[in-house]
């Protein structure tokens, strides 16, 4: 039973050399553990105040970020506005000059078929002038081929010129 129920003098003997080795330790370890332990309270808490940064810049940077995609697409409508604005500018261009060459052709064949008409009348008329002196003449011809009938028209025409 000895090993169940220890000994005064034991327990004095290890209370002593525990309080010996709780003065070694509190003097030359507890220092130098509890500095290691501050300074890596320390570092621990700098490193969580640089993530908060870190972390604080990185919202700021996204929220840059979705600044200079709203400014991009922005950019982006202004340009397609401007193209469309554009493009139709273009078919309204071409629409207005393909309606004053089609007006001009216009005139130009109305004037070429005026031309034309006109020729042709000047040419009916010219013909059928000379039809009728060639007409006029025939019957002239016919009607003076004797010597008497000359003479009779002769005298009609005296007749006529003294009477006017």
């Amino acid at each position: 039973m000895d090993l169940i129920t220890p000994n005064i003098g034991l327990i004095f003997w290890q209370l002593v050399i525990f309080l010996i080795v709780l003065f070694l330790l509190a003097k030359f370890a507890w220092k130098p553990i509890l500095g290691s332990l501050k300074e890596r309270e320390d570092s621990i808490e700098s490193a969580l105040r640089m993530a908060d940064q870190a972390k604080l810049e990185m919202q700021q940077l996204k929220a840059g970020n979705e600044k200079l995609i709203a400014e991009a697409r922005m950019e982006r409508d202004k340009m397609m506005q401007e193209a469309t604005q554009m493009a139709n500018q273009l078919i309204e261009q071409a629409k207005s000059k393909a309606t004053e060459e089609g007006s001009r052709m216009i005139m130009q064949a109305r004037e070429a078929i005026q031309n034309e008409k006109q020729a042709a009348l000047t040419e009916v008329k010219n013909t059928a002038a000379k039809l009728s002196i060639d007409i006029a003449e025939r019957i002239l011809r016919r009607e003076l081929a004797d010597s008497g009938s000359q003479q009779q028209l002769v005298d009609s025409y005296l007749k006529d010129v003294k009477l006017n």
